[in-house]
């Protein structure tokens, strides 16, 4: 019996998708002068997860590249937006999988946090995918407004958990 209950675990183990990201361009709002990005670039630079930032002025977009084998999760890189004064227009995030087999809700879970695939009936799930956050706080009021009506099949999306993060695959 305990034989059975030993390689069950480790087939559930063997098969669980886990996810990494990978790159994370975040576009802030609020921002009215270089120094305003500055203090973004440096709160963003100070994570030991992240291996460089760019920055584009025209569009107030940071492009965070990760270190590998990292544990960042949307929010922490949002909470340090928030700490700079600033807030989160859009993100979009690369997530690495090493078992891309989502579960019939289209969902994994990775050290506590949720990632739920919203409207993917076009796009297959690969070893790495582009999606956006459409979590509120981290796309504008007004999107998170018109979002919530189309998403509201989802009872998490309405919950506002900060360890579920609902994503829409690029």
């Amino acid at each position: 019996m305990k034989t059975k209950i030993m390689i069950a675990i480790l087939l559930v183990f063997a098969t669980a998708t886990h996810a990494q990201i990978t790159k994370a361009e975040i576009t802030a709002t609020g921002l009215t002068c270089s120094m305003c990005s500055n203090a973004i670039n440096k709160q963003l630079k100070a994570m030991p997860e992240v291996e460089s930032v760019t920055t584009d002025l025209n569009t107030n977009t940071f492009t965070v590249q990760l270190k590998k084998d990292n544990q960042i999760t949307p929010l922490s890189l949002k909470q340090r937006v928030e700490k700079a004064g600033f807030f989160v227009g859009s993100m979009i995030i690369t997530l690495k999988l090493d078992n891309p087999k989502w579960n019939d809700k289209m969902s994994l879970t990775q050290k506590g946090h949720t990632y739920i695939l919203v409207d993917n009936a076009t796009n297959p799930v690969k070893d790495q995918i582009e999606a956006k956050v459409m979590d509120k706080g981290f796309i504008t009021a007004k999107e998170y407004k018109r979002m919530s009506k189309s998403l509201s099949k989802y009872p998490t999306y309405a919950a506002g958990d900060e360890k579920t993060f609902h994503l829409k695959q690029l």
